[in-house]
């Protein structure tokens, strides 16, 4: 993945937080993952009165891909304000889909305040069955 993919996918995570529906808690947040083969899907978080029925952005672009029958993927971008990584479930999710799937994190305000890491980086002892 080139500097420039890194950065286009960034824009659209930023961008794909502006959807986002986050009445309760007001985090917003947004997602744009890449797919081996270029093909960019995106999510934003979707709350619910019922806290667990949240759906985390990230989760929201994987499902889009998947439906659409895609199972590789390179990175995933996701934009929120403050700057945050990936929660526990969305860690998991990712790392179903591949060891190295590069997951980069961007304060939505302040996209100098960027990083990156593998996914087994952010969850090095991943549940696998």
């Amino acid at each position: 993945m080139t500097e420039i993919d890194r950065i286009n996918l960034v824009h659209l995570a930023i961008a794909a937080r502006k959807s986002a529906y986050a009445p309760y808690s007001r985090f917003l947040v947004g997602a744009a993952l890449m797919t081996s083969d270029g093909i960019p899907f995106t999510g934003c978080n979707v709350e619910n009165t019922s806290y667990g029925l949240c759906i985390c952005a990230e989760r929201t672009a994987i499902c889009k891909a998947v439906s659409e029958g895609h199972r590789a993927f390179e990175a995933i971008a996701i934009a929120a304000t403050p700057f945050a990584t990936p929660c526990g479930a969305c860690r998991q999710f990712i790392v179903e889909f591949g060891q190295q799937i590069e997951v980069i994190c961007v304060d939505a305000d302040d996209p100098s305040n960027m990083k990156s890491w593998k996914i087994d980086e952010l969850i090095p002892e991943n549940f696998k069955f």
